[in-house]
């Protein structure tokens, strides 16, 4: 049998027959069957079933190889059609010896779409009416030769058990010299997914009811890669964020940056003496945990206060606006504007680094045929070089843009299925579609919701999953709405957007 890295071959054991886990749930969809096997979360599979979905709206799913944060990135591209696994049988004789039991059987890839995908058992030949969904890193889903090893029956599907008279002989015939699963997967798996923050460890993150200012959080819980930061002195308040996030910093950052933060002098103290003995205590997550920005040297030109950009609206992120560097710090950051929509007092100002991809040269929306929302309220076509006269203002350099110092290949494309982070209520992960791309961009649609709620966000972006991203970490993944939602009050409170945003207030993250 050829193999991929740390495989291992087995000649497949004694063929028997049994009944399924009553844990299983299937059911039949167009002919052919979808398969939920329970792994970390039941609300992470109940919520939505991405096979049904997928069959229904002849979509695809991005591939895991384009999420560079994504689990076992680096080795998907191996798991191909073709490729043998085993598997659940979910067509065994009931009735027969422990009911409990689980019965496998060998199945092979049809098709992959993100961490799923369409199986068939061995034995069916070109008939795909028995063909299952699966998550690929479903506890349930094993290298071939894995129930030989650890003495767990296989039996053919009772559908199709009638259409062979010699089982063994007819799958040594089809394992030998067919790809399986590595023999280390499921410790690939689990590797994959460590995560370097850990439950309470201090940070300082941006607050997200007033997103010029920092708060001091700690970290609640972890998920996939994701943390669960509650506000210190704020009972119940909280922001979710990937540890990789521009959003979130170490204890400290604010003083070292000049950044604005709300914390009491006690901490700012003790923030000032770790910085400067580079020394902290256990529950501190150390600064080389987290996301690294280019560093700057004094010869470098930087951005400078006044100057005009274009930049994705943090707070309305289906827009691009001209906007303004309001206030530089220092390693690079500076605080920005949106044009015609900022609260005089500033409160509303982000801060970004130099090295951010959501902000553009002037002119980046007319070269890459996006709209641009010129500022609330301006009257007639909005040209940058009559803006520019208009309030005696300079534009930012073309050269200091981070989308102009890398050629980044952007491996979208419209149409692709992903699971999404709603950025307006970022505990929410999503089922979306890649609406369009724009050099570095992707305009990101929530299915089942207008087009006034689509984000744009970076092709690299950490708030972008593949399809069963939601199921393998046992995250609560937000179904498409359904048209019969769309004016109720419930609705309304419980959903992750509300209809007002339509307007053109801009509103900060939930």
């Amino acid at each position: 049998m050829a193999t991929m890295p740390d495989e291992t071959v087995s000649v497949p054991p004694t063929v028997t027959s049994n009944n399924i886990s009553p844990s299983q749930q299937t059911s039949r969809i167009n002919g052919a069957t979808i398969i939920s096997i329970p792994t970390a979360s039941a609300d992470a599979i109940a919520s939505f079933i991405w096979g049904s979905y997928l069959k229904t709206t002849g979509a695809h799913g991005a591939p895991v190889s384009f999420f560079s944060h994504a689990p076992l990135q680096d080795m998907w591209g191996q798991l191909t059609p073709g490729m043998k696994v085993e598997v659940i049988n979910t067509d065994c004789s009931h009735g027969l010896n422990d009911p409990k039991e689980k019965i496998f059987w060998f199945a092979y890839i049809v098709r992959v779409e993100g961490y799923l995908a369409l199986l068939r058992y061995e034995g069916c030949d070109d008939d795909s009416s028995m063909d299952f969904w699966c998550n690929l890193c479903n506890k349930d889903v094993h290298c071939v030769g894995w129930c030989g090893q650890h003495g767990i029956k296989l039996a053919p599907p009772r559908s199709i058990e009638h259409r062979q008279t010699d089982w063994k002989t007819f799958l040594v015939n089809k394992l030998v010299g067919a790809k399986t699963l590595p023999d280390s997967f499921r410790q690939k798996i689990q590797s994959s997914l460590r995560c370097p923050f850990k439950k309470n460890m201090l940070v300082e993150v941006i607050d997200k009811f007033r997103v010029s200012h920092m708060r001091v959080g700690k970290i609640s819980e972890v998920i996939g890669g994701r943390l669960r930061i509650n506000y210190e002195n704020s009972a119940g308040e909280h922001f979710w964020v990937h540890y990789a996030s521009e959003l979130i910093h170490p204890v400290g950052w604010s003083h070292v940056t000049g950044h604005e933060i709300e914390a009491t002098q006690e901490y700012k103290t003790e923030a000032i003496k770790m910085v400067e003995t580079n020394s902290y205590p256990a529950n501190i997550a150390t600064p080389d945990l987290f996301r690294q920005v280019p560093k700057l040297s004094i010869d470098d030109e930087q951005f400078k206060e006044g100057q005009k950009l274009e930049a994705v609206d943090p707070l309305e992120m289906s827009r691009i606006c001209p906007a303004t560097i309001g206030k530089v710090l220092k390693n690079g950051y500076f605080m920005l504007s949106i044009d015609g929509s900022s609260a005089e007092d500033g409160s509303d100002w982000f801060c970004y680094h130099s090295s951010s991809r959501l902000i553009f040269p002037i002119n980046f929306c007319k070269m890459n045929n996006i709209s641009l929302s010129p500022p609330l309220g301006y009257q007639g076509e909005f040209e940058w070089e009559k803006y520019l006269h208009e309030t005696n203002s300079v534009c930012a350099p073309s050269e200091l843009f981070q989308i102009n110092k890398e050629n980044t290949i952007n491996p979208f494309s419209v149409g692709m299925k992903i699971e999404a982070v709603d950025m307006m209520a970022p505990h929410l992960v999503c089922v979306a579609t890649v609406a369009q791309i724009a050099d570095n961009l992707i305009r990101v649609h929530f299915d089942g919701w207008s087009d006034d709620f689509e984000q744009w966000i970076d092709c690299q972006s950490t708030n972008i999953y593949p399809i069963g991203w939601c199921e393998l970490v046992g995250y609560k993944l937000e179904p498409p709405k359904q048209p019969e939602q769309e004016n109720t009050e419930s609705t309304k409170r419980s959903s992750k957007k509300s209809s007002s945003r339509k307007s053109n207030k801009r509103k900060r993250p939930n």
